[in-house]
């Protein structure tokens, strides 16, 4: 079973159910990746995602990662991807997979960048977050990025959202 603690700090439109699309997001990312079984396995599986400001986000990139910027997403996993398998074999208990971080302002301007509703880019960044605690990477080369790639666009597609990674072609 998949627990999702959110919090929305007042700059993000509260008029958006941000725990409900917090939910949604990582529950299909968990679905849709090699760890799918803990969705409905013995143990609960924790993950707690915050939407906070652009600068708080600056702080704790500076802090976990030397990089003095505010990023769109920052994750925090708790466990070693290695145990998971063993854990999603564990008949009860608790898991605190870990913490997911989102920056308003850097969500929002990329979201218009992309043309898209903020909560549709938010829902992308959630995914990506969780795909990060299940220990997906896209960093390490090539053929790891396309597949955390495919299992965002899955997810993501599962939750009715298209392709953020899809190139249009413009008619000219």
């Amino acid at each position: 079973m998949i627990q999702i603690e959110a919090d929305a700090g007042e700059e993000w439109d509260s008029r958006i159910g941000w725990a409900e699309l917090a939910r949604a997001a990582a529950e299909s990312a968990f679905r849709h990746s090699d760890y799918a079984s803990l969705v409905s396995s013995g143990p609960v599986v924790e993950i707690s995602v915050k939407f906070t400001t652009d600068e708080e986000v600056r702080s704790l990139n500076a802090s976990y990662r030397n990089k003095d910027k505010a990023t769109n997403v920052l994750s925090f996993p708790m466990v070693e991807p290695e145990l998971l398998d063993s854990l999603a074999s564990a008949g009860a208990g608790e898991i605190l997979l870990g913490d997911i971080v989102l920056a308003q302002g850097v969500c929002a301007a990329e979201a218009g960048d992309k043309a898209v509703p903020v909560e549709t880019h938010a829902s992308h960044l959630v995914i990506h977050g969780t795909l990060h605690l299940l220990g997906y990477d896209h960093e390490e080369g090539e053929d790891e990025a396309e597949a955390m790639e495919q299992v965002e666009r899955d997810a993501l597609a599962a939750i009715g959202i298209s392709d953020p990674y899809a190139v249009t072609e413009v008619q000219t």
